[in-house]
């Protein structure tokens, strides 16, 4: 990614041109903010903003790490309770800058939980289409090269998808094995053994070394009916391993997966917005 640091004595963020699309047109974004006073990020934040616009580029997403695959989104509305693991910082002050700038939100997400003995409660209808597997911590690079070429073909429809390179890829995921709990993770497999689908769930960390939630972190499929097949297998598996509560993380309001997370009983916790600014004239 083509990216330009902008920082002072009290702030920094960086500039990255060559962003996802946005309505299909160019788009850069700015990641990686922190500020210790609110003038010290407004100073930087305008640089960056002069950039893009000197760059001849006329749209900005922020905040965004250059692409959805790193991090992104402002917490936008939050119960209190501490984050999870690999959850976005509640940073009100940062997110106030943003929109002080003329970001308005243009995407929503949430995040939710819900009582594993209530969403592991009802198995869904079973089908000859695929069969349910738990990773059995084996070949990592395989499966993750298997994983990559899954998720380009399912996230590419998504709003704000930009693609990246497998290699790029495996050096986000890979340096993570050793931290997976391969009774969390799941792949759907089709009777010719290709992948219909995967999650990936996780202890949540953020609560120490004994947690009692664990959170779905991510999942997609290429077949229908897969996808709550493996949240199934996730649920029954976390209650199992004896966590109580199940994080259902970072969902675009708009996805399946919010519909399906409603039907589960999940009550949201959490609300996030990805912010976008585009230049008059």
């Amino acid at each position: 990614m083509t990216s330009r640091v902008f920082q002072n004595d009290g702030a920094k963020i960086t500039v990255y041109l060559d962003g996802p699309a946005w309505d299909g047109a160019p788009t850069a974004t700015l990641g990686g903010f922190a500020c210790k006073t609110p003038a010290a990020g407004r100073a930087v934040l305008d640089q960056a903003i002069a950039h893009v616009w000197d760059a001849g580029q006329r749209r900005i997403i922020g905040p965004m790490d250059g692409d959805t695959w790193h991090s992104y989104r402002f917490v936008t509305q939050t119960d209190g309770s501490p984050a999870f693991l690999l959850e976005p910082k509640d940073d009100p002050a940062a997110r106030a800058l943003f929109t002080d700038a003329g970001f308005t939100q243009i995407s929503s997400y949430f995040s939710a939980r819900v009582p594993l003995a209530a969403a592991a409660a009802t198995p869904p209808a079973p089908t000859d289409d695929f069969t349910i597997q738990a990773w059995d911590g084996t070949a990592p690079e395989a499966l993750f090269a298997q994983v990559y070429a899954l998720s380009s073909a399912a996230f590419a429809r998504n709003a704000f998808y930009k693609p990246i390179s497998q290699d790029a890829f495996l050096a986000m995921y890979m340096p993570m094995v050793p931290m997976l709990k391969p009774e969390l993770i799941f792949f759907a497999r089709r009777p010719d053994g290709t992948l219909a689908g995967f999650l990936f769930g996780t202890p949540n960390y953020a609560e120490g070394f004994a947690p009692r939630s664990a959170i779905l972190k991510t999942y997609a499929s290429l077949q229908k009916g897969a996808g709550q097949h493996l949240a199934h297998a996730f649920h029954t598996a976390a209650a199992a391993l004896g966590y109580d509560t199940a994080i259902h993380a970072l969902i675009h309001d708009d996805n399946l997966s919010a519909l399906r997370s409603a039907s589960e009983g999940a009550q949201i916790f959490r609300r996030y917005g990805l912010f976008g600014l585009i230049r008059d004239g």
